[in-house]
Order: structure tokens, then C-alpha cells, then sequence
């Protein structure tokens, strides 16, 4: 038997389709030409990788299954398996629906954002500084949500990424006292006075009560990117003019990293919008926004159909709160350094 038509056996045993099979062993000079509907196609795309690595996970799963002894734990993991590849190849479709609604925000062109070393400026002191995104050395935000907390700081360190200095702000996630996720972003300062977000190394982390004594297990990376590295890209971390209704990527690491921003206001203040103010702290938003200018983004990833946040920007502050309308949380400030009102914010 000739290894293409093996090949072609074992990809219909497991179920592959005969489009995809064609797509895996179509000789690259052999397979149409790319059209110019650059992110849909690379939409389809991912599609495709994602449906490939949910079968990969099944026969992984089902070789683990394999060496189960006991028949109904056996049958049980094999079920589960079968339930695990099905769920996941339609959440594969789902979220293929949901990248080609972002192409239809942000066009057909590729993504190629600029992130050339000349047109940004040294990361201790840019010419330009953001007025919602303030990331100078030693500026530090707390945040709270029930046991939560939240501590982001800009470290008076930087990080070379494709020959762009970027600074480092360091933010650590704490459940019960807990650290449960520690990362490392990235970020560097156009001179247009936009913010871009080159990289995260994200490191999450689990305990278990039982140990002696209680140490954080690193349990995941998942999420870390790097502008231009495996073909990553960094995006706009704030805009230097925000615009209402503008989307824009703030990062592209294919099925890893995918986040999205659309700028909802520039002109919030509290009692002006119920959909907005819905699970927005009145006293927080009246210390901050009471001028009417502070900014509002809805911020997604594809990668998570229908899962949102609303996130708020003060002028000099940056960043005070992030709600997640599906389930009522809200992530607030309660304690920063950059601004007089950081002294008179009100506690949750």
C-alpha cells in the first residue's frame, strides 16, 4: 500500500474529514492559492488546527484509557474521551463564528502591526505618556474582589523584544493569601503617545492543602506570547486617542492569545448609561468620572464566545475597575499611587 493512501486509511479511522485530510496531505505547491480575505481564511485556518488538536488530545486520552484496568472505569474514560472530542470540535465551530464577526470589525488586511524601534521611545520616559494607561516606574495599583486581590507594579526593569525596549510591570493574582498566578507583562510607548503591548510570560499557580507546608505548584504557562516570536504579535494596549466604536487587537498568539478591545465611551460618568453602570461602584465611579471623561472598553477574546469584561480608565490613574456583566464580579480599585484621588478611594 502506498504511504498516501495509509496515510488517508488511518485519517478516515479516526474520523477526519475528507476536506481536512486533503488540507494535511495537499503537497503546499499543489493547494490553491490564498485569496485576500486575509483574516477570515485565517480564521478557517485555525479552525482547522483547533478540530486537529481536539483528535490529538482524543487519542491521547484514549491510549490513556487503554491501560485502565477495571472495565468500567475503562468504558467510563473512553466516554468521557468521545464526550471531550465532541464538545470540543463544536466549540472549535463556535469560536470560528465568532473570529469571523471580529473580521467583520476589523477587515480583510492582514495583521501586521508596527512595532518598529524608531517610531517608540525610551520605556523610563516616553515623550508622550498615556493619560488612561500611566505605566511609570514605581506606579503601583491594588484591586479586590471578594478574597482576591490584585497587585500590578512597574518595575524600574525593561525587556528587549525584537530590538524594542519594553518595560516590565509585574502582576501577581492572590486567593486567600494565596498567589494563584504571577506574570510578567510587557509593554512599549509609540511615540504617537499609543501603548503597546509587546508579551506576557504568564505563570499560574495551584495548592493543595494536604502539603507540608503549602507551596504554589507551577500548574500552566498557557497564554504566554512574545512579539515575533513562533509568530507572534503584540497589539495596542491603549490607543492614543481612543475612539467610540474603534476595535482593536491587543495581541495575536494563534489559539493561545487572541484578546480584543472595543472602545464603548470616552466620556463615562455615573447615571448617564444603566447598561455601563450596571455593577459599577457609585462612589468609585463619582471620585473618578465625574467630569464625564473617563473611558469604557469591552474587552473579549474569540477564543471564549460570549464572555466579556467592561473595563474603566481614569485619567492619571488608568485602570479602576473590571466587570464581567454574565456573572455580576467586579474587580475594583482600592488602592494606587500615581494620582491625589488614590487617597480617598472607597473600600468594597
Amino acid at each position: 500500500m502506498a504511504i498516501s493512501n495509509l496515510v488517508k486509511l488511518r485519517l478516515a479511522n479516526t474520523g477526519l474529514s475528507v476536506a481536512l485530510a486533503a488540507l494535511v496531505l495537499a503537497p503546499a505547491a499543489t493547494q490553491a492559492a490564498p485569496s485576500t480575505r486575509y483574516c477570515s481564511d485565517t480564521a478557517d485556518l485555525l479552525e482547522d488546527s483547533c478540530v486537529l488538536e481536539a483528535r490529538d488530545d482524543n487519542a491521547k486520552a484514549r491510549a490513556i484509557c487503554l491501560n485502565i484496568s477495571n472495565a468500567s472505569e475503562r468504558a467510563a474514560c473512553s466516554a468521557d474521551a468521545a464526550t471531550a472530542l465532541r464538545d470540543t470540535t463544536l466549540q472549535c465551530d463556535v469560536v470560528n463564528e465568532e473570529r469571523d464577526d471580529l473580521c467583520g470589525l476589523l477587515g480583510e488586511a492582514r495583521y501586521e502591526p508596527d512595532f518598529d524601534p524608531a517610531h517608540f521611545d525610551n520605556p523610563r520616559s516616553p515623550s508622550n505618556p498615556s493619560r488612561y494607561l500611566p505605566l511609570a516606574v514605581g506606579n503601583h495599583w491594588t484591586f479586590m474582589e471578594g478574597t482576591e486581590i490584585v497587585d500590578i507594579t512597574v518595575l524600574n526593569a525593561s525587556k528587549e523584544i525584537a530590538g524594542l525596549n519594553c518595560i516590565v510591570v509585574r502582576d501577581v493574582v492572590s486567593i486567600d493569601g494565596q498567589v494563584v498566578e504571577d506574570t510578567d507583562d510587557w509593554f512599549g510607548f509609540r511615540k504617537d503617545g499609543s501603548v503597546m503591548y509587546c508579551g506576557e510570560e504568564v505563570k499560574d499557580y495551584e495548592t493543595f492543602p494536604n502539603d507540608n507546608p503549602i507551596r504554589p505548584e507551577l500548574v500552566s504557562r498557557d497564554g504566554t506570547f512574545k512579539n515575533g516570536r513562533d509568530g507572534d504579535k503584540g497589539g495596542i494596549a491603549m490607543p492614543a486617542s481612543p475612539r467610540v466604536g474603534a476595535t482593536h487587537r491587543q495581541e495575536f498568539s494563534a489559539n493561545n492569545a487572541e484578546d480584543v478591545a472595543t472602545v464603548l465611551s470616552t466620556t463615562y460618568r455615573y447615571g448617564r448609561n444603566a447598561t455601563l453602570d450596571a455593577f459599577v461602584p457609585p462612589a468609585l465611579a463619582r471620585l473618578l468620572c465625574n467630569a464625564g471623561d473617563c473611558l469604557v472598553t469591552r474587552e473579549y477574546s474569540p477564543m471564549s464566545p460570549g464572555v466579556f469584561e467592561h473595563k474603566y480608565y481614569a485619567r492619571g490613574i488608568g485602570q479602576f475597575l473590571a466587570t464581567t456583566p454574565s456573572t455580576g464580579k467586579s474587580v475594583e480599585l482600592i488602592s494606587c499611587n500615581m494620582d491625589a484621588r488614590c487617597a480617598s478611594l472607597p473600600r468594597p
